[in-house]
């Protein structure tokens, strides 16, 4: 098979990481269904994750408690990000199968490379969506509602790059909805603290996917996709340190509002262990390196994760 894809036997998606599970355990007729669902590049999943994780525990620790029901949020909402994660996923490469096919690092996805037809990714597309709503019809009924009203960032993110240079705003909008979600299924309803966390979670998708937007930015511009990558340029690193400092004063001011006492001392260690961190990759940048802007944007995962044990002993204080 000729144009940048592999062949459907052999099937290993460029960008994978090598070594992978599906491509050494899952069984043969399954593989072509779980990278298009991103499942041999979990990172997507963590970064779907991790804002559920912040709303809950926040969550709690305005609450001032945690129960047994907390502990299923935080297992379903793992469960959940793998399964949205994947029907986003299958729903952009839909979309986006004649784009695919013009790029180097995406003409080797399911899809563009004649291993999954449209038809067999839109039921794909379903089944992982379906398995999706009962796990959230587990949730109180304002979780519900917004869990539903998240399917419409998620259906509008692909066609975000035709239309606008800010695409990375829609993807954030999608990508951070858990923060919402997480809260207001421990709270049974939705107030300050989780909506500035969620503005945090877009500014920090700002972030972490202009860094990886930039891999593609020459193929983008031949084929005249939008992104923040090629609207900032060079003045990438100018813009990334407002993002960085809007992550981290956002979900500051989210702990303020959500926590008191020692344990808001506390807690506001996460946003500044955060921000070091993205610092750490702003001074590591090289724009036209696309294996470092890679290793880059997979070490995000890192960066979501520091919050999070500084918010659960803030509950011990």
């Amino acid at each position: 098979m000729s144009g940048g894809g592999q062949r459907p036997e052999a099937g290993n998606v460029a960008d994978a990481v090598q070594g992978n599970w599906v491509d050494l355990h899952a069984p043969a007729p399954w593989r072509p269904y779980l990278r298009l669902s991103r499942a041999d590049r979990p990172i997507g999943t963590w970064l779907l994750l991790l804002p559920c994780w912040w709303g809950l525990t926040l969550g709690m620790l305005h609450d001032g408690r945690a129960g047994w029901f907390d502990l299923w949020i935080f297992l379903s909402c793992g469960l959940g990000a793998f399964l949205m994660r994947g029907a986003g996923c299958t729903w952009n490469d839909i979309t986006d199968r004649h784009i695919d096919g013009s790029v180097a690092r995406t003409a080797s996805r399911p899809i563009p490379s004649g291993q999954v037809s449209v038809r067999g990714a839109l039921a794909w597309l379903v089944a992982q969506a379906l398995v999706a709503l009962v796990i959230l019809l587990t949730f109180p009924a304002a979780a519900i509602g917004l869990g539903i009203l998240a399917l419409a960032p998620v259906a509008v993110y692909p066609f975000a790059k035709r239309f606008t240079w800010w695409p990375q705003i829609f993807l954030g909008i999608a990508f951070n909805w858990g923060a919402l979600l997480a809260w207001t299924a421990h709270t049974g309803r939705l107030e300050a603290p989780a909506v500035l966390l969620y503005l945090a979670g877009i500014a920090w998708t700002l972030f972490y996917d202009t860094i990886y937007a930039h891999q593609d930015a020459e193929d983008d511009a031949l084929i005249g996709v939008k992104s923040t990558a090629r609207l900032f340029g060079d003045r990438s690193p100018v813009w990334l340190r407002r993002f960085l400092v809007g992550t981290v004063l956002l979900m500051a001011l989210a702990v303020v509002l959500a926590a008191r006492g020692g344990a808001l001392w506390v807690a506001l260690l996460g946003p500044l262990a955060m921000g070091l961190h993205l610092l750490w990759q702003l001074k590591r940048l090289d724009i036209r390196d696309n294996s470092a802007l890679l290793g880059l944007f997979r070490s995000n995962r890192n960066a979501g994760l520091l919050p999070l044990p500084f918010f659960a002993i803030a509950l011990l204080v």
